[in-house]
């Protein structure tokens, strides 16, 4: 299958899963704030971070249809960090996903506390005692732990606040990576590590997932970077140009779009060679990690 077409087909599943969530009885009783957060939620994207847990989870030989409620949460944290992204007192962007995102539409404070419940109940859906016929307990402790971190302050928030603090400052490249290995890569590489605990993954398999997931959150970042550069507002559904602006440290502006483009041709090739042992099975997770490189938005 094209990795569009197979990218086509999973949005498909999780989009109508994710649309079951936050249903009339919440619409009811929260109103607006229940809107706003359905506004993000189902506001498209490409879904990459639960259809990296669901091809991880095929990869092992696994069915991933049982398991699907169980990725959501990906989308769910994803979701709230943009929110939270776009406020005034963030990067105040008022496009995303080529609507006026949350705090335009629904206000400041609705969009703080939608970008709160989404947080939230991600935790909720993982913890939830109906899914003990599916998964144990215990694996899906193992599953919040790694949502967690890559959440929390030793992952995407730590890594937003490096990047604030950054701003107007000169990086070098380790210090750029250590930020991305955070703000961005860390949910990447747990999307991965998520599908390999739902899938079952032995030791060897999950260390080299592990390298994959790691390899193309970085990937990730350097192309988001590229597209800032050469990219168009149509294209990626939001301002482009606004890093060089803002004085943030990229990856083309700290070693040039050349140089930016041959780093990440590298993780693709880390990332490839890190799934070599899932055999054809692993081919859409080597097929991911060069559409994440080559992707337009």
């Amino acid at each position: 299958m094209e990795i569009r077409d197979y990218l086509n087909h999973q949005k498909k599943r999780v989009d109508e899963a994710l649309d079951l969530l936050f249903q009339k009885e919440t619409r009811r009783e929260y109103g607006v704030l229940a809107e706003g957060i359905r506004y993000s939620l189902l506001a498209g994207g490409k879904r990459i971070r639960p259809v990296l847990a669901l091809a991880t989870i095929e990869a092992l030989g696994v069915d991933s249809e049982p398991l699907l409620p169980l990725v959501l949460p990906l989308e769910l944290i994803h979701t709230y960090s943009l929110v939270h992204d776009d406020l005034p007192s963030m990067d105040n962007d008022d496009l995303r996903r080529g609507r006026p995102t949350n705090h335009v539409v629904y206000g400041e404070a609705a969009a703080i506390l939608a970008g709160d419940a989404l947080l939230t109940h991600a935790f909720t859906l993982l913890s939830d005692p109906v899914y003990d016929s599916i998964l144990s307990y215990s694996r899906r402790i193992s599953v919040i732990y790694e949502l967690s971190v890559a959440s929390g302050l030793a992952g995407m928030v730590g890594g937003q606040f490096l990047d604030i603090v950054s701003e107007g400052r000169s990086l070098t490249l380790q210090e750029l990576e250590n930020l991305h290995r955070h703000k961005t890569g860390a949910l990447l590489r747990a999307s991965v590590r998520i599908g390999a605990l739902l899938g079952g993954a032995g030791e060897t398999e999950m260390a080299g997932l592990t390298r994959y997931g790691e390899a193309i959150g970085i990937a990730f970042q350097i192309a988001d970077d590229l597209l800032d550069v050469e990219g168009t507002a149509a294209e990626m559904g939001k301002a482009i140009g606004k890093d060089a602006g803002k004085h943030k440290n990229t990856y083309p502006g700290l070693v040039g779009v050349d140089r930016a483009r041959a780093l990440a041709e590298e993780k693709r090739q880390e990332a490839h060679e890190a799934v070599a042992l899932l055999g054809m099975k692993g081919e859409p997770l080597r097929d991911l990690a060069s559409y994440i490189i080559e992707r337009r938005n």
